[in-house]
């Protein structure tokens, strides 16, 4: 029983073709991340299964996708690349950082919700939803910065290039008012094994309370579904009560709650750093 590591994409999908497949809502983060330059790694088992898998990116964060509490709790990391964040399913990112050493403080408890049959929001929200344009992108670029802060991020300080390419694959929608300018937002990632994710899900405070997000996410996920999406997945945060029960009306259904774990900052030195910033995007 071991694990391999390559930063190869192609190598690790090879490698671990079948418990991608076979696990693919499970493994959403970790897919979600085939196209970007992370080090990925897999669990084989004695039988030659592979019983888990992760990806680390530069910026130190882990994450674990479907993995056994043992595998987790076999990880090693040799002294200076020690992951900073580590987030996954709950059981195996209690597994991994109980094996590592802490400290580690507790940063987000959240839930992965599949669609189960889309439902329209009702009462309907006053307005349309519409494919967001170039011209929305310094817009949609402010508000993922709002975004990032509201759900407790670091802000990045330019979003331009991050909200350039959802619009330019018309990944990202806007909910607008019928005499008005956008109210609302929602973005989908990109389709990997016939799953797609929604994330940014964002309306300005002085909007809320409208159903303007239920608006947004509805036209997103249907979009999703006209695509082809076999699956269309979302992440919470379990600390945000009105966004769980917004999902579950529209019809999506809990699959399996995650954690997010921060080690404690240490003073910064060669090869070392505090946590890192995660992506806005809603995992991942």
């Amino acid at each position: 029983m071991t694990w391999h590591f390559t930063g190869e994409s192609e190598v690790f999908r090879r490698a671990a073709a079948r418990h991608l497949a076979t696990e693919a809502v499970r493994n959403t983060a970790v897919l979600g991340l085939l196209d970007r330059p992370v080090r990925f790694g897999w669990w084989v088992e004695p039988d030659g299964r592979v019983a888990g898998v992760l990806a680390v990116s530069p910026s130190g964060v882990l994450d674990l996708g479907a993995t056994t509490e043992g595998a987790a709790g076999a990880l090693f990391f040799p002294a200076g690349e020690e992951p900073t964040t580590v987030r996954g399913e709950t059981a195996a990112v209690r597994a991994y950082a109980e094996a590592a050493g802490g400290p580690w403080e507790p940063a987000t408890r959240m839930r992965l919700f599949r669609l189960d049959g889309l439902i329209p929001p009702d009462p309907a929200p006053v307005g349309r939803a519409r494919v967001a344009s170039a011209v929305d992108a310094p817009l949609v670029a402010a508000w993922t910065g709002e975004f990032a802060s509201a759900i407790g991020e670091r802000p990045a300080a330019d979003y331009t290039d991050f909200v350039a390419e959802r619009i330019a694959e018309g990944r990202l929608w806007l909910w607008t008012e019928p005499e008005g300018g956008p109210v609302s937002m929602a973005a989908v990632s990109r389709t990997i094994e016939g799953q797609a994710r929604v994330h940014l899900v964002y309306t300005p405070p002085a909007e809320r309370g409208r159903g303007y997000a239920a608006g947004a996410t509805e036209a997103i996920s249907r979009a999703a579904l006209d695509g082809g999406v076999a699956q269309v997945l979302l992440f919470t945060d379990l600390a945000n009560p009105t966004s769980n029960a917004l999902y579950q009306r529209l019809g999506y259904r809990p699959v399996t709650d995650h954690l997010v774990l921060e080690r404690a900052a240490v003073p910064a030195g060669p090869g070392r750093a505090g946590p890192a910033a995660r992506s806005p995007d809603g995992y991942g």
